[in-house]
């Protein structure tokens, strides 16, 4: 029903993800980009029949977001999440990068510490210190305990834990008031467990320290997986709780610019509709509104399909890699589409191998350094399976016969 194998021609579009490493390639027509946080597929029928209605009308002025955007939201999560939402918690914005930067300015005081499990999204990083803020990391634990049986044999497969009693001393520290969590997480891969979450909370509560968790890929998980939103486990986070959420990643409508805020907590949603219009972020453009009800309310039967193709992409990602590059080792998926990977074995820091496999094998991956941990890389498989496995041989070429 949707083609996600059909090619899609990006370069020349002004694409981030196509246009802007070309500008370093001496033939650029050649790149597989795997690298920034956007898919190579088409948005869903609906979106692009709803956003075509609405480019028709010829004026694109001041836009008023409507009831039924807010309906759309609070219906989306009570069906997919069974997560209930009331209309007044819900705040829009543009992005949930801007959403975060709102929060953290509306809930802290420049100073103050942030916590972050590293590795993690480079943006929190620029967030918190943009604010004034002290980041304060706890490094998420690595183990080998999962396995998946592939055609060619078993595999063991990294996962990610989180250093308990580690994350409870970052905790206990006066000056830590918030913690910002990746849920899913991005680059691990991981989809916390509502224990896992349950518990974050707890420590948290313990402490003082309220949770800002960005939920941007909540849709984006893998079979035999469950999202839970941090703010649906019990009243205890939804009190401690603020959310950002957009259907930007899991629908492919980044450059639409759309995000919402979500907390029942009426004295904080006050903080942060202040700092949302200090930050001038309080203004959305004329599609967004519109693309986010058609894929709400009409594009369900479109993210099921991509997950199962993206999933696919995953067994293939690490059928050839087991088969031909058995020294990279790789993180169990759980959600988002990007695998997190150990260079270690090639001997090779994670910039250096960046850069050769760019200007040797025209792919552009992401470096781990980005996102605070040295000895990765992270892989964007959401593309086309043919070009992701040529992007894999090339990966193999560039290592082997050089």
């Amino acid at each position: 029903m949707f083609d996600f194998d059909k090619p899609v021609v990006r370069q020349g579009t002004n694409c981030v993800k196509w246009d802007e490493p070309s500008s370093s390639l001496s033939h650029p027509s050649s790149l597989i980009p795997l690298w920034v946080a956007d898919m190579d597929f088409e948005a869903a029928p609906a979106i692009r029949k709803a956003l075509r209605k609405r480019m028709e009308h010829g004026v694109f002025g001041y836009t008023i977001v409507p009831d039924s955007y807010y309906d759309s939201i609070i219906n989306w999560y009570q069906r997919r999440h069974q997560w209930h939402i009331e209309r007044e918690w819900i705040q829009y914005t543009t992005g949930v990068v801007p959403a975060i930067s709102a929060v953290i300015k509306a809930l802290t005081m420049p100073g103050e510490k942030v916590l972050i499990l590293t590795p993690v999204y480079n943006c929190f990083f620029s967030s918190i210190r943009n604010n004034g803020c002290e980041v304060v990391e706890s490094k998420l634990k690595v183990s080998s305990n999962n396995t998946t049986n592939e055609s060619d044999g078993e595999q063991t497969l990294l996962h990610y834990e989180v250093n308990w009693e580690d994350f409870e001393s970052r905790c206990k520290d006066e000056k830590t008031t918030v913690f910002l969590l990746c849920n899913p997480h991005n680059p691990a891969g991981r989809v916390w467990t509502s224990e896992e979450l349950n518990r974050m909370n707890d420590i948290c509560q313990r402490n003082g320290v309220c949770v800002i968790s960005d939920e941007i890929h909540c849709e984006l998980v893998m079979p035999g997986y469950k999202f839970t939103p941090f703010a649906s486990i019990n009243e205890d986070c939804a009190k401690n709780g603020v959310i950002c959420c957009s259907p930007s990643k899991s629908f492919n409508t980044a450059g639409l610019q759309i995000a919402n805020i979500i907390t029942q907590n009426a004295e904080w949603r006050r903080r942060i509709n202040r700092a949302i219009n200090i930050n001038e972020i309080c203004d959305v453009n004329p599609f967004a509104p519109v693309a986010l009800e058609a894929a709400y309310n009409e594009s369900e039967g479109w993210i099921d399909a991509l997950n199962i193709y993206l999933h696919g992409n995953y067994q293939s990602l690490l059928s050839f890699l087991a088969g031909h590059l058995p020294e990279l080792k790789v993180f169990q998926l759980e959600g988002t589409y990007l695998v997190w990977v150990d260079i270690t074995a090639t001997g090779m820091d994670s910039d250096t191998l960046t850069e050769k496999l760019l200007k040797e094998g025209d792919v552009w991956v992401n470096s781990g350094t980005m996102y605070g941990s040295e000895g990765y890389i992270r892989i964007n498989i959401a593309t086309q399976r043919e070009r992701l496995m040529e992007g894999l041989r090339r990966i193999y070429q560039v290592l082997h016969h050089n």
